[in-house]
């Protein structure tokens, strides 16, 4: 696997994502933010953060698949939420662990969250984008 995930001593042990996560592969993967729609372009999980995060994260497995590579390459997350605030918190994790368990994946990798006004169309909550690695 060529991504490994540290939690170095001297920082905060978090749980639910990782503090560092060293590449060693040769080839890098940019998946750009996916967000809550079905393949079709329908819309997922009006004004429900869970659902939309569920269906980000889906769609995040299937972009990965089609460039030979599953979550388990992810060496960077980046989640953008409208409206951001840390009592939002339970309902992007249950969103993310409902497509964890579906697909048999560990969603903890390095990281970042962003609070934002909005995003490409106004009714979506939540865009997650991705870094990985193959060999």
């Amino acid at each position: 696997m060529p991504v490994e995930l540290i939690n170095p001593e001297g920082l905060p042990q978090p749980q639910g994502y990782a503090q560092v996560g060293v590449a060693s592969g040769s080839r890098l993967v940019y998946v750009s933010g996916q967000v809550a729609r079905t393949a079709d372009g329908g819309r997922v999980g009006a004004g429900d953060l869970a659902a939309q995060t569920e269906q980000a994260y889906l769609n995040l497995a299937t972009a990965l698949a089609a460039a030979g590579a599953t979550f388990a390459d992810v060496a960077k997350l980046t989640v953008y939420v409208v409206d951001w605030s840390a009592d939002r918190m339970p309902e992007l994790v249950a969103g993310a662990m409902r497509a964890a368990e579906r697909l048999g994946f560990d969603p903890v990798r390095p990281i970042t969250l962003l609070g934002v006004t909005a995003l490409g169309e106004p009714d979506l909550l939540v865009e997650v984008e991705a870094v990985a690695v193959l060999d």
